[in-house]
């Protein structure tokens, strides 16, 4: 089954952030040898935002970093299509109003893949499969 990442676990994966378990990691980097690592569209602008609020920096820039971490050889990126638009209307109340966590929600519903979150909310509502590595 492909897993889609949620935005910070697609970062931590890339930067090789110590936030992310060496187990995940290696996990991550055996799903994107398969082509089976998936990304919501939406966090192509998240990261973005992270950068202009400074919470973010990449060491060899932005636009090289996003280039490489959004290549097809890396991972699929998701769009927002009518599936996942769909999958939003039918997202639980109880679900935070974060926009951008629940269109990775909705993706994932919609593209029927497991979610890999660290989002402490998303992973006690169980509002998508989740992924274990």
């Amino acid at each position: 089954m492909a897993v889609l990442l949620d935005t910070h676990v697609w970062v931590w994966w890339l930067s090789g952030s110590d936030r992310l378990p060496r187990r995940e990691a290696a996990a991550l980097d055996d799903l994107a040898a398969k082509g089976q690592l998936r990304l919501a569209a939406i966090s192509l602008w998240e990261v973005q935002m992270a950068l202009a609020k400074g919470r973010f920096v990449p060491e060899d820039g932005f636009e090289r970093w996003l280039r490489t971490a959004a290549a097809p050889e890396t991972i699929q990126v998701l769009a927002l299509d009518v599936p996942v638009a769909l999958a939003l209307n039918s997202l639980p109340e109880r679900l935070h109003a974060d926009p951008a966590d629940r269109l990775i929600v909705a993706t994932a519903r919609a593209w029927r893949c497991e979610l890999a979150t660290h989002d402490d909310t998303l992973r006690k509502l169980r509002v998508a499969a989740l992924w274990k590595a």
